[in-house]
């Protein structure tokens, strides 16, 4: 009954999936990061389908593209895309990532990445489709593992709760079963595509040692905001790849 619990409480907080709705207990939220990369399975099969139907009916490139760029916004309802702050000082920078409002720097690298998002999806052809899919449980894992081994920023704030939570024994288990979910979904990428799936986990390796870097430097630890930026630009990375991948 814990781990449906938390199966549950992970869809509730990172999906806009409709879920039960009850009151939250520390035991059951330790495990709740363990489910939330299968909130990417979930964006990866419909990613998969989408493409089925679109050939199905014989959809329009753009009309594919756009809603197969949609698809982890509606799912999601956008709750990853909350972590772009501005150039200023590391106290600044925690105080806009606290603030509800977007600002315009926000929403000209959301647009700038976006336009790249959507470009890259519709370079990715159907032999590599399946192994991208795989991205979106694989970006999720590993920002949950940041969220476990990382230090937070701040001393409140979702992800510091959360990461409080996951201490002893639970932080122990919750780190090695999202490292089986990380081994297993690499696993997939590379057996959809053993080129493509390996050249995107190289790039998102890379891209997880950037994080640390970048976010250790500007605020000295994570976020649950820079966590949710981790997500996004990992897939952006991933997409990226594949395309480049696809056209060589």
């Amino acid at each position: 009954m814990t781990a449906i619990k938390a199966m549950i409480i992970a869809f509730s907080i990172y999906s806009k999936i409709p879920v039960p709705i009850f009151n939250w207990e520390e035991k059951e939220m330790k495990y709740q990061l363990i489910f939330f990369p299968w909130i990417g399975a979930i964006i990866g099969a419909l990613m998969v389908g989408w493409n089925h139907l679109s050939n199905m009916f014989n959809l329009g490139i753009v009309s594919y593209t756009l809603i197969a760029a949609a698809i982890p916004v509606i799912i999601t309802g956008g709750f990853h895309v909350d972590g772009f702050h501005s150039y200023k000082p590391k106290d600044d920078k925690l105080k806009i990532l606290k603030d509800p409002h977007i600002g315009a720097f926000s929403v000209i690298m959301l647009a700038t990445y976006g336009m790249v998002y959507i470009s890259s999806v519709s370079e990715i052809t159907a032999d590599v489709l399946y192994s991208f899919a795989g991205a979106f449980f694989v970006s999720r894992c590993l920002s949950a593992i940041t969220v476990v081994t990382l230090k937070s920023a701040k001393e409140d704030g979702m992800l510091h709760t959360f990461s409080s939570s996951v201490k002893g024994k639970s932080d122990r288990i919750v780190l090695v079963v999202l490292t089986m979910q990380l081994i297993l979904g690499c696993t997939f990428m590379i057996w959809m595509n053993v080129m493509a799936g390996s050249l995107m986990i190289v790039a998102e390796i890379l891209f997880c040692v950037y994080y640390r870097y970048k976010t250790y430097r500007e605020l000295d630890g994570i976020t649950g905001d820079t966590a949710g930026w981790f997500v996004t630009v990992s897939e952006i990375v991933m997409a990226v790849v594949a395309a480049v991948w696809c056209i060589m």
